[in-house]
Order: structure tokens, then sequence, then C-alpha cells
């Protein structure tokens, strides 16, 4: 088995945008630590993958179909085996929202309000984004060694929390605020799983892993950031070796975040907070990697299978009130109210346009372990009810991959007793209810169409003869 490892920098620039809400917010030039790409190949000695982990908010569709392009006439891997998944750090560069041209022939209120009032991406960055992605997976391709994997995981819980509550009004609430009176419990669980692959050189030296934990990334440690995934590579990097590549996959973590809205102190941003999620995120992966016995992980697969899942539509009530409200100014309008009417006139304009959006629900197998990836900002539930209709003995969901979607959240969630800031219609999340539901299937027949490989063992101790000659004594009082 051979394996490689690379990186690129892609730091976004002062004054570009910085995506994570619905308005415009732009970066000052400080820089707490650097955005990467990194990238990984796996070769069995028949088939190859790469898995890249990009530190952004997103990865539009098609930045994530040039770059399989570019790496397919670079070294030939096939665009079927490139996974390429977004961190989703919220103080990262401007990939997201709205595309340069995309309502270009709209109306000029939808072309104010994609461009002046919503989040663009830069056409450099994107441009720069994509070099530095194809550069990463061929340098990792090139620079292949032979090599041992190890794979296992580890158990996180006190660093995620769901973000959603149900209330006493019999609804569902995102936030509803530390000290709430009114939260009766979360409205879901977390996903508590640290899965990691390790890999070593032939002389035992490590060269890098890769790590799949649930978590939204935003901490917010201050200016330009990975988020807390930095403070997840120093961690490991600190045990297993400064010259170490982390590629981190996140979770099904659409309801997840850091913030535990049921305690009454306020250490859920910023430094701190990051340093906390990261190390102890990191110092669960180090004692994974140190337990892990390394072999060969074999074989490596992929698969993939295109869904087209319609859009949900608003009301014709509901479009006619929210252009009432779009075409007010804004400084004179309730912000929230304000901000859902210019997305209701963007989902609007972007059905007449596409109505059915595709979505690619990916496997990548490494051995015994199984990535299954899909687009959406995934509800945890749904990456659990992947895991359980999985048959590999470590499966591992990855969302905001190959694309971006939106939030997903469980029909639940969308029932009568749900609600929150997850399932309300935007131009960002608009699939229709049963979504999820099909994404789960489409990823659990996936990973059933594939076989694990076996797990490293490692060697038997010498058969017995008899006991330590110093330890079977009897006691000895005088």
């Amino acid at each position: 088995m051979r394996v490689g490892f690379a990186e690129r920098d892609i730091t976004p620039e002062k004054g570009m945008e910085r995506p994570g809400g619905y308005g415009k917010a732009y970066h000052t030039g400080d820089v707490h630590d650097p955005c990467k790409v990194r990238a990984v190949v796996f070769d069995d000695g028949e088939n190859q993958a790469a898995l890249v982990g990009l530190d952004t908010l997103m990865v539009p569709r098609h930045l994530v179909l040039t770059a399989r392009e570019d790496i397919q006439s670079a070294c030939g891997l096939n665009p079927g085996t490139v996974l390429i998944a977004a961190s989703h750090s919220h103080s990262a560069g401007p990939l997201g929202f709205v595309e340069a041209d995309e309502f270009n022939n709209a109306s000029d209120l939808v072309k104010y309000l994609a461009y002046e009032k919503s989040i663009c991406p830069d056409p450099r960055y994107v441009g720069h984004a994509r070099q530095q992605i194809v550069a990463a997976v061929l340098e990792a391709y090139e620079t292949r060694v032979e090599a041992k994997c190890g794979v296992g995981s580890g158990h996180e819980d006190k660093v995620a929390f769901n973000r959603r509550f149900r209330m006493k009004n019999g609804l569902s609430y995102t936030h509803p605020g530390k000290g709430n009176p009114d939260i009766i419990e979360p409205a879901g669980p977390i996903d508590p799983q640290v899965g990691v692959i390790g890999v070593w050189n032939t002389e035992n030296r490590f060269l890098g892993c890769v790590v799949n934990y649930a978590c939204h990334a935003t901490t917010g440690p201050g200016s330009t950031s990975a988020d807390w995934i930095y403070y997840l590579e120093q961690t490991i990097q600190g045990v297993m070796g400064q010259n170490a590549i982390v590629v981190f996959l996140n979770g099904a973590c659409g309801d997840v975040t850091q913030v535990d809205n049921l305690s009454p102190y306020a250490t859920d941003f910023g430094e701190r907070s990051a340093r906390f999620v990261g190390g102890s995120v990191g110092a669960e992966a180090v004692k994974v990697l140190c337990g892990v016995e390394p072999g060969e992980l074999a074989p490596v697969e992929a698969r993939s299978n295109i869904l087209n899942i319609p859009r949900r539509h608003p009301s014709p009530e509901r479009l006619r009130r929210a252009l009432e409200i779009a075409q007010r100014d804004p400084s004179k309008c309730d912000p929230t109210e304000w901000t859902f009417a210019k997305e209701i006139v963007l989902l609007d304009a972007l059905i007449a346009r596409e109505p059915v959006v595709d979505v690619e629900v990916q496997a990548i197998q490494v051995g015994p372990a199984i990535f299954l990836s899909n687009p959406a900002e995934f509800f945890c539930q749904y990456g659990l009810d992947i895991k359980k209709g999985s048959p590999f003995p470590f499966t591992f969901p990855v969302e905001l991959a190959n694309g971006c979607v939106g939030y997903v959240p469980t029909e639940e969630a969308m029932g009568e007793h749900g609600g929150g800031y997850e399932t309300r219609l935007t131009s960002y999340s608009n699939l229709v209810v049963s979504a999820g539901s099909q994404i789960v299937e489409a990823s659990i027949q996936l990973a059933r169409a594939l076989t694990p490989g076996k797990m490293p063992t490692p060697p038997l101790a010498h058969p017995f003869t008899s006991p330590w000659s110093y330890g079977n004594v009897p006691p000895e009082m005088e």
C-alpha cells in the first residue's frame, strides 16, 4: 500500500468577503492562523482515492467539478475517486454563497439583493482555491510511499452540543438562549465518535492522518482562522510530529455546535473555546493513533450516486409578502424579517432556473473504514442513521462535500413540533422534506455494495510455557 499527503495555503486576503451569515462581512487582514487545503491519496496497488479537506465554510459544486477535471488531467485520478469537503469554518475564505453570474438574467431587484446584500465569492479566491486543491492532490499523488495504516475511533462528548431545543410552546428553537426557562430538552443528538486513520512509512515515521468529527467550526478564535481545526492540527502535531499533515473531514453537524445552551457560563466563543474544542478532539485522536495497529488497509474503492432532489416552493402569499418587504430600506425594517424576505425572493429566482438539485452521495473505502459524504449541512441524527445501517466497522459520515445544498433537517424538525433557524426557506436551504432520508438511504446502499477489508492485528504473544519467575511466588511475611 502506498499513501501520500500534501497541503497548500488558502488564507484569504484583506478585504475579501467572510462568509458565514446572510449579510456582508469582510476579512480585516489580521490572521490568527493559516487556512489550508490538505490532501491524502490512498493507493492499494490497483485503485486510488483522494480525500481533500478545505478550511472553508463550503465548497461550491462547480469548483469541485473543475478541480476534479484538472486532477484527472494532471495525474489520471478518476473524478469519482476524489472527495472534496469543507470544514465549515466561519472565519475562512469566500467560496460562497451567491456566484458571480448566478442571477445575471434575473430582475434588477433580485440582482441587487444577490450581489449587494448577500455574501458573494471572490473570483480570484475561487481560482486560487482551485489551483491549490489540484496542487495538493497532485503532490500527494506524486509523493506516495510504501506505508502502513491504522484505523480506530475515540470518544469526545464534552465539546459539542445539539443547538436545537424542544420548548414549552411545543416548537423547537435553535439557540434559544442560556437560562431560557422555556427549554425542555435538546431536540437532537450529538455524535461523540472521533474517527481516525493514521499513516506511517516503512521506517515507522508518522506521515499524517484523517480525522472525522461532527461539530460546527464557529468558535471564532479571532480574525481569519481555520477555527478549532487549527488546534486539532496543533495538538496532533505536538505528539506525532510537526511535519504531520492532518486532513479534517467534518461529520454530520448541521445542528451541532460548540455552544452549550444549558450552561450558565459564557465560554463558548473565542480563543479559549477554539483551543478547548480542537485540543480535546485532537487529544482523543492522539490516543487512537497511539493505540492502533498499523498495517495494510485494503481495498481502496470509490462509488458515487447523483440524486435529483427538488426544492421546496414558497407559497404565493409568502412570496408576495417577501417581495413587498425586500423592496423596503433594510435599515428601517426588522433585520430578521428583511433577511428572510430577501432569501425568499432569491429562492424564487433559483427555482425558476433550477427547480431540481443534483446531490452527490459518495463512498470512499479504505479497508475496514468507509467515508460516506454528501453536500448538506446534515443533521446529526442522519449521520447516526448512516452509521447504524452501514456494514463497515468504521463508518465516517462527511458533510459539505462535493458541493453545498444548505441545511437538510430531519423530517421531525420539519414537523408540527419542529422549527428553528435551519428549517426556514432560504436560497441556501430549500430541499424537500424527504431529502435527508433519501441521502441516508443512498449512503447505506453505497456502503452495502462494498465489502469491508480486514483490520490489521498485532503479532500474537508467544505460546504460554510458564509464569514469570519473579511473580509466581507467595507473600513473604518474615
